[in-house]
């Protein structure tokens, strides 16, 4: 085997992860790190001279700035090209444009309002804005946090995505560079940062997030804590711009509802509502070929615009379209979350998604599984309304109908496609049947309770509360208990003594996850099939034996044999 070749000053070996520029001399390539190129600095270099030769040939040559409205600025100002989104024109026009104000839709509440109880029967329709923080419980820095503080609490090595916003592009880069940027005196470019998710940092611990977001959050409620799948942390987002960044149109990853909380400076929001037409537009421009040359605004027939000043917190439902441009300098925090009160916008907001192959996809990387365990979690609410004679509210129906029809689709493709997102404890057609069943149920309750049989008691007239007091756990609990003893007692038997195979290939498992990486397959080794799952045949024994044992395992080996 020939040595694979070395690159750059460093002379290492081509690493695909790292951003890399050629020498337009001598032809070899170098790290953008190592001779101090950042990747959205590159793009401006029309010549480039590593640092070897700038000392004979003179330093690198740069693009030349030939308009102010395309994406692309080295495009000739003939007037023959409209005008780009994100570009300093646009920006200029999109400031003197009126819209109708967000005041006609928005609902102005205090902190302590805006409560799961509230939400539930007004539903969660419109965007809701909270000019004060008390109430909400949300817990956040002062507002003399800067963008030093960030680096600080976050790290510099943080890797964080940035868009250029001129280009409508993004890059990646390290937080110290974008710190570096923002405290120059004169800024080259705009430059936004929107996705920097710190829960992983110790800034974590300097927020908590609205009450709301955490009680009704499908992650928080229902994503099981020895899932296979790593659970999705998109709760806590830093949302750093500069003046004139703008985010064009779109709706957030897999449905999401939303929390923002401007810190200092100031957001525009511009506002479109959900309606199906408005969506069916939606699409069709997401998918157009001269996207950025459209302002979506025009496209419908109300975009509302809503300025949010320093210290004020905005909730937008599922589904709502909406573009940001950040008037002043600004540091806001975010948080997503999914809910009960809008299935079905959140399935067909994630199924256009799908269809738009939205690179953003990946934010979300779980909603599949999410909603397995939502459908599997809602089959007992409803099994155990029934029991109590209640009928559940009428979000929650619609909502369950909404989740089998996606289900059952989503089994259909999964002949098609491989990477299965089923959790390994569902058994997915048995699921499906049985909601089924508890729709069918309701639908016939009130076909009869026309005809006078025993009416049932509806949610919210004080007879079924939704959300349990601590003393209705424990008898909700047993209940279920014996509900699953019902289920499981004619197919189970009792666990037998796991064999030494089925305890180190789970121990595998537990360490896999650990490491937020799935299992190899067999017949693919470098395949990306990295978070597949175990081929169909472990998978059942695995279960078995993960339900016979403690999670926290710890495998004790002794010259190669397991001993406990």
């Amino acid at each position: 085997m020939a040595a694979a070749p070395l690159y750059c000053v460093c002379r290492q070996s081509y690493d695909v992860s790292r951003f890399m520029i050629e020498c337009d001399i001598c032809n070899d390539w170098f790290h953008g790190s190592c001779v101090q190129v950042e990747e959205h600095h590159a793009v401006d270099i029309d010549v480039y001279h590593c640092p070897k030769c700038d000392v004979q040939h003179g330093p690198s040559l740069m693009k030349k700035h030939n308009n102010w409205h395309r994406h692309d600025y080295t495009e000739p100002d003939d007037g023959s090209r409209p005008v780009q989104a994100g570009t300093s024109v646009f920006v200029r026009e999109l400031q003197n444009r009126t819209f109708p104000s967000a005041d006609e839709i928005m609902v102005q509440m205090q902190g302590h309002q805006v409560t799961q109880k509230y939400l539930e029967k007004q539903g969660f329709r419109y965007p809701i804005t909270v000019p004060k923080l008390d109430g909400l419980g949300l817990k956040l820095p002062p507002s003399s946090f800067s963008v030093r503080d960030v680096e600080e609490y976050v790290g510099g090595d943080k890797i964080v995505d940035v868009i250029d916003v001129a280009r409508q592009a993004d890059s990646k880069m390290k937080l110290r560079e974008f710190v570096k940027y923002y405290y120059k005196p004169y800024r080259p470019k705009v430059l936004n940062v929107i996705s920097l998710e710190f829960s992983d940092t110790k800034m974590a611990e300097l927020v908590v997030v609205p009450d709301i977001a955490q009680k009704m959050s499908w992650v928080e409620n229902y994503w099981p804590d020895d899932s296979f799948f790593p659970k999705p942390f998109v709760q806590k987002y830093c949302l750093m711009g500069v003046k004139d960044s703008y985010t064009d149109f779109h709706i957030d990853f897999g449905g999401t509802s939303v929390w923002y909380h401007v810190l200092w400076g100031e957001k525009i929001f511009y506002l479109i509502k959900p309606t199906q037409a408005n969506l069916a537009l939606y699409e069709a421009w997401s998918s157009s070929p001269n996207q950025s040359e459209v302002f979506f605004g025009d496209k419908v027939d109300k975009c509302y615009k809503c300025v949010v000043p320093q210290g004020t917190t905005v909730l937008i439902p599922t589904g709502w379209i909406h573009a940001v441009l950040t008037s002043q300098d600004c540091m806001a925090f975010g948080g997503n979350f999914l809910h009960n009160l809008n299935i079905g916008m959140q399935l067909r907001c994630y199924e256009m998604e799908r269809r738009l192959k939205t690179p953003d996809l990946f934010k979300f990387p779980y909603f599949e599984a999410i909603c397995w365990y939502v459908a599997k979690n809602l089959l007992e609410t409803l099994k155990e309304l029934r029991e109590d004679n209640c009928q559940p509210p009428a979000y929650l129906t619609e909502g369950v109908k909404a989740l089998i029809t996606a289900l059952k689709n989503w089994l259909k493709r999964e002949v098609t496609e491989p990477a299965s997102e089923v959790p390994d404890h569902i058994r997915p057609n048995r699921l499906i049947k049985e909601l089924t069943k508890e729709i069918r149920y309701l639908e016939e309750e009130q076909q009869s309770g026309a005809g006078g049989s025993k009416p049932m008691k509806s949610q919210g007239s004080g007879g079924c509360p939704l959300t349990r007091s601590t003393l209705d756990r424990a008898s909700h609990h047993a209940r279920r208990t014996a509900r699953r003893l019902r289920h499981h007692h004619h197919h189970h038997h009792a666990p037998k003594t796991p064999s030494n195979l089925e305890i180190l290939e789970l121990h595998t498992r537990q360490v896999l996850k650990r490491l937020e990486v799935g299992p190899f397959e067999e017949d693919a080794p470098f395949s990306s099939t990295v978070t597949a799952k175990f081929n169909k045949a472990s998978v059942a024994s695995a279960a078995a034996v993960e339900r016979s044992l403690d999670n926290n395992l710890r495998l004790v080996m002794c010259h190669g044999r397991i001993i406990r």
